[in-house]
């Protein structure tokens, strides 16, 4: 195994203000969180990072575990000089979230960890996923993921980003995505939960059938300072599909942590 080497966007957002780091889904890249982003940055500064062979991201070949994904990640942040982060990802950004809480405690302050769970899955699934890939190409994975990732009406809602989603997802590096889901094939830190003591907020949408209310339910139960939100209307890319509502909860979440 080896840590990836993660791309960060350049930080953007008040000047001496919290830094609050974004995380991706599998498949898309950090234009994910594009509608989001003026929202957020209108009070913390911001940046986001790309999944290894994503967008920008640098494509590999060798294996990972969802904690080298945040190791990586936290080595990113600390050669930027950065001590203490909020924290909000999506998906296996959300799961690179919970390993970041419990390998990097000092570095996170609080986490939002969106349409994800301790566990995602199943192995088999996740194992059968990488070799249609590695076979096929992410570009049979296009009328699936779409389904997965949208409620009714959110890519008529939004048919420009959407659409640019699913590029991304065309696009991506196969072997990169390939190792993403071998890492969510290992990934389970079910039985962790209790030693993540920052506050959480599990925010889950309302037709997610990735992850879920009872995803969000065991993650906020588990942690030591948890919170369960639903985004109404949305599935498995909230911050797409809901960019102000997303923002919004967000923006109570980190307010009321910082008010505590």
């Amino acid at each position: 195994m080896t840590t990836p080497s993660i791309h960060l966007t350049p930080t953007v957002g008040p000047e001496g203000a919290p830094l609050l780091v974004l995380g991706p889904s599998l498949g898309t890249s950090t234009i994910l969180w594009e509608t989001a982003l003026p929202l957020l940055s209108a009070h913390y500064r911001v940046c986001a990072w790309d999944l290894p062979g994503h967008g920008a991201g640098p494509a590999t070949t060798e294996p990972f575990t969802v904690g080298e994904l945040a190791d990586g990640l936290a080595a990113a942040l600390r050669d930027r000089g950065e001590q203490s982060i909020l924290y909000a990802g999506v998906s296996l950004g959300g799961a690179t979230g919970l390993e970041l809480a419990l390998r990097h405690p000092d570095l996170v302050a609080a986490a939002a960890i969106v349409a994800s769970g301790a566990q995602l899955g199943t192995p088999e699934a996740w194992r059968e996923r990488a070799e249609t890939v590695r076979a096929q190409s992410t570009s049979s994975l296009i009328i699936p993921s779409a389904q997965r990732w949208f409620a009714p009406g959110s890519m008529e809602r939004e048919p420009d980003l959407s659409g640019r989603l699913l590029h991304v997802l065309q696009n991506a590096d196969d072997e990169s995505y390939a190792r993403c889901c071998e890492a969510l094939a290992d990934y389970d830190v079910r039985d962790r939960l209790g030693e993540i003591r920052m506050p959480v907020l599990a925010l889950w949408g309302e037709h997610d059938a990735v992850a879920p209310e009872a995803k969000a339910d065991e993650m906020a139960r588990g942690v030591a300072d948890g919170r369960a939100v639903m985004v109404p209307g949305v599935a498995h890319l909230p911050p797409a599909e809901d960019a102000a509502a997303t923002a919004a909860a967000l923006l109570g979440f980190f307010g009321s942590v910082r008010k505590d």
